[in-house]
């Protein structure tokens, strides 16, 4: 690592254009089902569809944009997929002071920004991957995942209030201002960022589009991470809205109590992110990716045996602690781990089809757990995703293997001279750095 960490002025507008966006990102935290219940009066399944239907949709139209993303400057990505947000967020105020809002633009508009955010995430990873070297990636990360939950603690209490003074719009307007200065942000980095090579192996082919995947698939080391990740992520985020129902329904808790259950907690993964680069100096990135890994696997179970009063608030609030601290210490580690075990002429792809799966399997396995809760209860539903957790340390990488970093020869076109790679020997949320969204606990 460099002497005193000084990622230089570029990185410092990255690091700031994220902030923004991230705080705008919990400012309208919950906004769109807000929106949904108070001004369209949507019933649960419409309200549940905003963030299953609109994330699992997003995800299948973001597969083509990784070999897309892939071959233009990362730099213009980022900066059109911030104004694309930007855009389709606007359309919702605009359309509430009309009087002309529907359910139907909710879902497009959330289907649009899951999308984006894919896009996003794949050029922000490739991006600050030719940005720093490889000795300041893990550094750059631990400073995004302390952002991301930083944010996660003042966003939601702010966009409380502000619902409250200003009504149930006033925080997606805040959230498209968050983007517009997050590009102008990252258009502040500067510099040249040369275009990547379009040779005959370069042109858009329907395989590309799993070109990915089978990246993913064919490294020892990131296949078991990337099956972790997206079964790890689908479990905790499937059984929030039985907690919610849980918690607001049978055991009565206000929803201040609610809101404070989870918000607190968040201190947990700021201390983790700025624990992560000492542990790994000490003991090394693997034996931290997979000891913190599976620590954060052992928490969750403790939800099934919530109780009312004090006693189940302060339960809640010790799960969720040892849970956001592990995977404060896990996120950074596994972003940089990832990104330097990934080629970089196939960063944008890979980044791609981990997200896409990774907002998938969220969205399948949340509509699963709602179904198991309405046969076997709640608690019951919570406590078999908890059992089911236990497990998925059973898919860390166990052992290094050879570094799957340099590009592949395409068999299906000519040689071509190898690009070059400033960033040769990284995982959601969140982080890659995260795009805009809630800072994972992946």
């Amino acid at each position: 690592m460099r002497s005193g960490h000084r990622l230089g002025r570029p990185f410092g507008w990255l690091w700031g254009a994220y902030g923004t966006s991230a705080l705008g990102t919990w400012l309208a935290f919950g906004a769109f089902p807000l929106i949904a219940i108070r001004v369209l009066h949507s019933g649960p399944a419409e309200v549940a569809a905003l963030s299953s239907v609109g994330a699992a949709v997003g995800a299948a139209v973001a597969v083509p944009l990784g070999p897309w993303v892939e071959f233009r400057r990362k730099r213009q990505v980022l900066i059109a997929t911030d104004l694309v947000r930007c855009a389709a967020l606007l359309t919702v105020p605009a359309a509430f002071v009309l009087g002309v809002l529907t359910f139907l633009q909710l879902l497009l508009v959330s289907v649009v920004v899951a999308a984006a955010d894919i896009a996003f995430r794949a050029a922000s990873g490739a991006y600050l991957k030719t940005l720093l070297p490889a000795d300041d990636l893990l550094v750059a990360n631990a400073r995004f995942e302390s952002t991301a939950w930083t944010t996660t603690i003042i966003g939601p209490p702010l966009g409380g209030a502000a619902i409250g003074l200003l009504g149930p719009v006033a925080t997606v307007v805040a959230d498209a201002a968050s983007y517009l200065l997050s590009a102008l942000g990252i258009r502040a980095t500067g510099g040249h960022e040369p275009r990547p090579e379009r040779g005959e192996a370069a042109r858009m082919r329907a395989g590309d589009l799993l070109d990915g995947w089978r990246y993913i698939l064919a490294d020892t080391t990131l296949r078991p991470l990337f099956f972790n990740t997206a079964l790890f992520n689908g479990l905790v985020m499937a059984t929030q809205p039985l907690l919610a129902v849980l918690m607001l329904g049978r055991l009565g808790f206000a929803p201040w109590q609610y809101g404070l259950a989870f918000a607190a907690p968040a201190i947990g993964g700021l201390l983790g992110s700025r624990l992560a680069r000492p542990l790994v100096t000490r003991f090394g990135g693997r034996q931290v990716l997979v000891l913190a890994g599976a620590l954060r696997a052992i928490w969750p179970i403790g939800l099934a045996f919530l109780g009312p009063g004090t006693g189940g608030l302060l339960l809640v609030m010790g799960v969720e602690l040892g849970l956001i601290f592990c995977c404060g210490v896990f996120n950074p580690v596994y972003t940089t781990y990832r990104l330097e075990r990934t080629a970089t002429d196939r960063v944008a792809r890979t980044l791609t089809a981990w997200a896409v799966t990774t907002k998938a399997s969220t969205a399948l396995l949340t509509a699963l757990w709602g179904l198991l809760g309405g046969l076997l209860g709640s608690r019951t539903a919570i406590g078999l995703a908890g059992v089911l957790l236990l497990a998925t340390p059973l898919l860390l990488p166990r052992r290094a293997s050879a570094h799957h970093s340099e590009p592949e020869p395409d068999p299906r076109a000519e040689p071509e001279p190898e690009p070059d790679s400033r960033a040769e020997p990284e995982p959601e949320p969140r982080a890659e750095p995260e795009p805009k969204s809630a800072p994972s606990r992946t």
